[in-house]
C-alpha cells in the first residue's frame, strides 16, 4: 500500500512537471498545469462514480478494472465483500440450525425484543401459549399473555426464578415460564408444560392428607387404651417397671405420632389452600411476642433460659392470626428446644430498613452448619436425626413456617453457625405492615 501511494504521488509530480513544461511554450504558464491537474481530478471523480455504481449494483458483480491507487481500493473492497458474504452465510446457517433445533423442542421458545416485542417463536409456543403466525409477530407479549402472575413476573424484572400459571390456550395445562436475558435488550422466554408434575404433586398432597386423616382415628383409640391401662395401674398402686415402662414408651410414641399427623394435616391444608384463606386481620404482633415469650419460659422450665422481647408496639401486621402465631411459635419453641440450659433467646419485632417488618428469634443454641441451611425448610429434613427424636420434633415445623410466610407474601431468612447460635427472621413487605391503631386481633 505504501508503494502504491509513492507511485501515485510520483504520478502527480510528473503531471505537474509536464504541465509546467508545456507552460513554457504558452503565454499562460499555469494554464497547462491547471488543465493537467483538472484531468487528473476528473479521472478520480470518474473512479468515484464507478465505485458508487458498483457498490449499489444488484447481485454479485466483479469490481471495476482500474489502475494505481484505485485498483487497490476496488480489489480491497471486493475482498472485504467476499469475507462479509462468507460470514453472512455462516451466520444464516447458524440461525437456520437454531431455528430448526428450537422448533423441534417440546418447550415453548420465544425471542423477545425491546419492550417485550415478539420477534420469533417455535411451534410449541403456538400450542402452549396460543400464538398465531404471522399475526402475533411484532406484538408485545404482555398483550397476548395476560395472567396476573405472568404480568407481575415481567414487571418485577427478577428472572432468577420461574413463574407458573395456566396456559392461555388451554386452562387445563399448567406452564412453568422462565425469562433469560441476553444481548442488548433481548430476552428468551421458555415455557414448559408441567401439568403432569402438578397432577403428581396433587396426588401426593391428597395421599398425605388422606393417610394422615385415616391415622387419626386409630391413634386416638390407641391413646385412649394406653391412658386407661395407666389409670388402672395407678389405681392398683402398682409400681412395677416391667409393666409401667412399656406403657410410658407407648404413650410417648403415640403422642409423637399424633403431633406428626396434626402437622401433616396442617401442612396439607396450607398447600391445598394456596394463597386463598381467611380474610386478613390487623394483628398486634408485640402482644403475640410477649405471649409466646411467656409460653417459652414455661416450656424452658428448669433449664433456666433467659428470654427477652424487643417488640415495637406501634408496628402491627396484616394477616391470618392463627397461621402467623403458629409460624412464630415454631421458631420460638425450636429455639427453646435447641438452646442448652442457661442460654439466651431474644424475640424481636421491628421495622425493616427498607420498609416492612421482621419477626426475629435469636438464640445462643447449638447452631446449624452452613451446608444444612439451604435445606432447612424441606419436609422431614433434620440436621441431627438423633437429637430431633429426643426433642420430639416432627421435621415439619420450618416447612409449615415457609408455607405460612408464602401465603403472607413473606420470606424466611436464616443465619447460623455451628456452636454459635442461630437467627431466624420472618420478613414481610411494607404493604403487610400496619399501625397499632388498626389492630383487630390480639393473642
Amino acid at each position: 500500500m505504501r508503494n502504491r501511494w509513492s507511485t501515485e504521488l510520483g504520478r502527480v509530480g510528473l503531471l505537474a512537471l509536464l504541465g509546467l513544461g508545456l507552460g513554457l511554450f504558452t503565454p499562460w504558464p499555469l494554464v497547462p498545469v491547471i488543465l493537467v491537474l483538472a484531468g487528473y481530478l476528473a479521472w478520480h471523480l470518474y473512479n468515484v462514480a464507478r465505485l458508487q455504481r458498483w457498490l449499489y449494483a444488484p447481485g454479485q458483480t466483479e469490481p471495476p478494472q482500474s489502475q494505481g491507487i484505485w485498483e487497490d481500493i476496488f480489489n480491497g473492497l471486493y475482498r472485504h465483500q467476499l469475507r462479509q458474504r462468507k460470514r453472512r452465510k455462516r451466520l444464516n446457517r447458524l440461525i437456520h440450525r437454531f431455528e430448526e433445533s428450537a422448533a423441534a423442542m417440546p418447550d415453548a421458545t420465544i425471542i423477545l425484543g425491546e419492550r417485550g416485542v415478539i420477534e420469533w417463536w417455535n411451534s410449541a409456543a403456538s400450542r402452549l401459549l396460543g400464538l398465531r403466525h404471522p399475526d402475533d409477530r411484532g406484538q408485545r407479549i404482555h398483550n397476548l399473555v395476560r395472567h396476573p402472575a405472568f404480568t407481575d413476573y415481567l414487571a418485577g424484572e427478577d428472572f432468577g426464578e420461574s413463574v407458573e400459571f395456566p396456559s392461555p390456550a388451554d386452562a387445563r395445562i399448567m406452564l412453568s415460564v422462565r425469562v433469560v436475558r441476553y444481548g442488548r435488550d433481548q430476552r428468551l422466554l421458555l415455557a414448559r408444560d408441567v401439568t403432569r408434575l402438578h397432577q403428581l404433586e396433587q396426588m401426593r398432597r391428597d395421599f398425605v392428607a388422606n393417610v394422615s386423616h385415616e391415622l387419626r382415628t386409630p391413634l386416638t383409640v390407641l391413646a385412649g387404651y394406653i391412658e386407661t391401662l395407666q389409670d388402672e395401674l395407678a389405681a392398683d398402686g402398682a409400681d412395677d417397671p416391667v409393666r409401667t415402662r412399656p406403657l410410658e414408651l407407648m404413650e410417648q410414641q403415640t403422642t409423637r405420632m399424633r403431633a406428626l399427623v396434626d402437622d401433616l394435616l396442617y401442612l396439607s391444608r396450607l398447600e391445598m389452600d394456596g394463597d386463598r384463606g381467611p380474610a386478613p386481620e390487623t394483628i398486634d404482633v408485640a402482644a403475640v411476642a410477649e405471649a409466646l415469650a411467656e409460653e417459652a419460659r414455661q416450656l424452658s422450665g428448669e433449664r433456666g433460659h433467659t428470654i427477652t422481647v424487643d417488640a415495637d408496639p406501634e408496628l402491627a401486621l396484616r394477616g391470618v392470626p392463627n397461621e402467623l402465631r403458629s409460624a412464630f411459635a415454631n421458631l420460638v419453641f425450636n429455639a427453646v428446644q435447641y438452646t442448652p440450659a442457661g442460654g439466651t433467646i431474644r424475640i424481636a419485632w421491628t421495622r425493616r430498613p427498607g420498609g416492612g417488618g421482621c419477626f426475629t428469634v435469636t438464640d445462643t443454641g447449638i447452631g446449624i452448619p452452613a451446608r444444612h441451611l439451604s435445606r432447612l425448610t424441606e419436609r422431614f429434613y433434620r440436621v441431627d436425626v438423633g437429637r430431633s427424636r429426643e426433642t420430639g420434633g416432627t421435621g415439619l415445623g420450618l416447612a409449615i413456617v415457609k408455607h405460612i410466610l408464602q401465603r403472607h407474601a413473606g420470606w424466611l431468612e436464616v443465619e447460623s453457625e455451628a456452636g454459635e447460635g442461630s437467627t431466624f427472621r420472618c420478613c414481610f413487605p411494607v404493604d403487610r405492615v400496619d399501625t397499632a391503631e388498626a389492630v383487630v386481633t390480639k393473642p
